[in-house]
């Protein structure tokens, strides 16, 4: 899968739960699709660090984590990386989170329990990846 050089081997994804079970998950699903840069955050604050240190093409970020949630994440990075592609991911029952993440810049979410499919498309979609 390619457009403009990206392909799903050379683009760096960055998995932001504070659930290891849900950051696996992920992982274990952009693997299947192809993804080999994957790279995890632990909460909003890892996650800030680590975007400065590897600088993903994407980040996939959850709305709910202790020490720093998802919408303050996304807030400083769209502040500091107005660029950034984030997809927010959120469980059900959190649709004013949603809106509020898509005002402040997030391209796309997913909801949890998310199907593999959906994640893989959301990811492909806001890279620009032809999606088969």
């Amino acid at each position: 899968m390619e457009r403009n050089g990206a392909t799903t081997q050379n683009s760096s994804v960055l998995v932001v739960d504070d659930l290891e079970f849900m950051r696996t998950a992920i992982r274990d699903i952009l693997r299947s699709a192809g993804f080999s840069r994957i790279h995890e955050a632990v909460n909003g604050r890892d996650a800030l660090l680590k975007f400065e240190q590897i600088d993903p093409d994407i980040v996939l970020l959850d709305i709910v984590m202790p020490e720093m949630d998802g919408i303050s994440v996304l807030s400083q990075l769209m502040r500091r990386h107005p660029g950034a592609k984030v997809i927010m991911c959120s469980a059900l029952g959190e649709q004013e989170m949603i809106v509020r993440a898509i005002q402040l810049g997030a391209l796309d979410f997913v909801v949890k329990p998310f199907k593999p499919e959906r994640v893989t498309s959301a990811v492909q979609k806001v890279l620009g990846l032809d999606v088969a």
